[in-house]
C-alpha cells in the first residue's frame, strides 16, 4: 500500500511555494547542493516529486547550477593537466667575488711579462745582429774598396820607377818633370806611400834584401842602397822594398 505523499511544512523546510529562502538563512548566500547517484523508486520518487513540486524548485536550479561549476573544475583540471610544463626559468650564475678572481688575473699578469721580457730580448737579438751586419759589409766594402785602388795603383808603380829612375839622373825637367810631380801628388791623394831610403833599418817585413855585406860605420842591420823603392796603400803592403843591407863588423 502506497502512503499518501504528505504536505510539505513550510517551518520545518523553510521555503514557501515561489522558492524563498528558508527564514534563519539570507538569500544571497550560496548553497551547496550534493548531488546523490543513487536510484530511487519509480512510485517514491513520483510521489516525492508532486509533493515537492513547489519546494524543491529552487534546489534542482541549485543542483544545475553546481553541476555546471564542477564540470568547468572539471575542465579547468583537465586543461592544466593537459598543458606542457613550461622551462625551469634561467638564474644567472652568482658573480664571483672579486678575491677569487686575484690569482688567475696576477697568473696571467705574469704570463705577460714573461711573454714581454722574450719579445724584448729577440729585437735586442735581432737589432744587435742587425749592428754587427752592418759593420761586417762596412767592413767588407771597405777592403773591396781598398782592394781594388791597390790592383790600380800597383799597375802604376813600374811608371813610378821609371820616373825615380829619371830623377836619379837628372832628367825630370821642364814640363816632363812637372807632370812626374802631378802624378806623385795624384797618386798620394789615393793612399800611396813609398817608403824604403838610403839609412833605415832593415825590416824584414817591408825589405827585400837582395845584397849583404859588414860595415863599422853601423849598429844594427842598416839598409845601405836602395834599389828599387816599395809602396804601401795604408796599412797594407803593395811591393817591398829592394835593398843592400849592411851589418855590423
Amino acid at each position: 500500500m502506497t502512503e499518501k505523499p504528505r504536505a510539505a511544512d513550510p517551518g520545518s523546510t523553510g521555503s514557501a511555494p515561489g522558492g524563498s529562502a528558508p527564514a534563519g538563512q539570507s538569500s544571497d548566500e550560496p548553497r551547496v547542493v550534493i548531488r546523490n547517484n543513487r536510484k530511487v523508486r519509480e512510485t517514491e520518487g513520483s510521489d516525492t516529486a508532486a509533493a515537492d513540486a513547489g519546494t524543491d524548485a529552487p534546489a534542482e536550479g541549485l543542483v544545475t547550477d553546481a553541476e555546471v561549476v564542477v564540470d568547468e573544475i572539471e575542465v579547468e583540471a583537465t586543461s592544466v593537466e593537459g598543458v606542457t610544463p613550461a622551462a625551469p626559468p634561467v638564474v644567472d650564475a652568482p658573480a664571483e667575488p672579486v678575491g677569487a678572481g686575484a690569482p688567475a688575473l696576477g697568473a696571467e699578469l705574469e704570463a705577460l711579462r714573461a711573454e714581454l721580457d722574450e719579445r724584448t730580448r729577440d729585437v735586442q737579438r735581432v737589432s744587435a745582429e742587425y749592428a754587427n751586419y752592418r759593420k761586417r759589409v762596412d767592413r767588407d766594402r771597405g777592403l773591396v774598396t781598398e782592394q781594388a785602388t791597390g790592383a790600380v795603383l800597383a799597375a802604376l808603380l813600374p811608371i813610378l820607377d821609371d820616373l825615380d829612375r829619371a830623377r836619379e839622373h837628372g832628367d825630370l825637367v821642364g814640363p816632363f818633370g812637372t807632370v812626374a810631380e802631378q802624378l806623385t801628388t795624384a797618386l798620394g791623394k789615393f793612399g800611396l806611400t813609398p817608403f824604403g831610403e838610403q839609412g833605415d833599418p832593415f825590416d824584414p817585413t817591408r825589405h827585400e834584401a837582395v845584397a849583404h855585406q859588414t860595415s863599422a860605420e853601423v849598429t844594427e842591420p842598416t839598409c845601405v842602397q836602395v834599389m828599387r823603392r816599395g809602396y804601401q796603400i795604408g796599412e797594407r803592403l803593395l811591393r817591398p822594398a829592394l835593398v843592400a843591407v849592411a851589418d855590423p863588423e
